[in-house]
């Protein structure tokens, strides 16, 4: 049997309320209807997930990260400077025992007892200047004198606590207050530097005072 324009058009919403109705939501126009009996109730309106916040930083633990970071990259270009010193002795020692051996040059036998004392003197002192400038690049490190309830500060205490079992409580104590075990190695780390610098200085000096010994030597000679 066909529907006319008007009856469809009014049959549309009466079955958008029934339908509605059964679902427990609004019906058509607004108008709140009840759910039907045995009808499941409306899910409840679940809030969204709201993302956990991250833990705040300690108070002075940026500071002392980029200060670490900073103090290791110095240990780095002081190796470097080291290793070129060296490098630039052993060029200068092996010119001259060339010249000597070469004969362009005089050697000590052949000098004046004062112009021989000085010619020693610059190479002792070159001597000296190459064995600051490798001690200067020796590694340098405490004896771990970690135990449990201490901060992990380098990879010596990794290893203690590693043998001794503490590892993981101690990570997570470190997770908990990162500022003792920074505070810690910042301390060692700027030791490790002022000492580099101290034997890289020691290195050069060494290295002038040869560099103006021997040629005066041999120029008095």
């Amino acid at each position: 049997m066909s529907t006319s324009p008007e009856e469809a058009t009014t049959a549309a919403p009466a079955r958008a309320a029934a339908t509605s109705a059964a679902a427990g939501g609004p019906a058509v126009g607004g108008a709140r209807v009840e759910p039907a009996e045995g009808a499941a109730p409306p899910a409840p309106d679940t809030p969204p997930d709201t993302p956990t916040a991250a833990p705040s930083p300690v108070a002075g633990e940026s500071a002392g990260l980029r200060l670490l970071g900073e103090m290791r990259a110095e240990i780095g270009r002081a190796d470097s400077k080291a290793s070129i010193l060296v490098a630039l002795i052993g060029v200068a020692a092996g010119a001259l025992a060339g010249a000597l051996g070469a004969g362009r040059l005089p050697g000590p036998d052949a000098l004046p007892a004062p112009a021989a004392a000085l010619w020693w003197l610059g190479v002792a002192a070159w001597a000296a200047g190459l064995g600051s400038l490798l001690w200067a690049v020796v590694p340098r490190y405490r004896r771990s004198a970690w135990r449990p309830g201490l901060p992990l500060s380098f990879f010596g205490d990794v290893r203690r606590a590693a043998l001794a079992g503490g590892l993981a409580e101690a990570l997570r104590l470190a997770e908990r207050d990162p500022l003792p075990g920074l505070v810690s190695a910042l301390h060692d780390t700027s030791r490790i530097v002022a000492a580099k610098h101290h034997w890289i200085r020691v290195g050069v000096a060494c290295f002038a005072m040869g560099a103006l010994a021997i040629p005066a030597a041999l120029a008095a000679g």
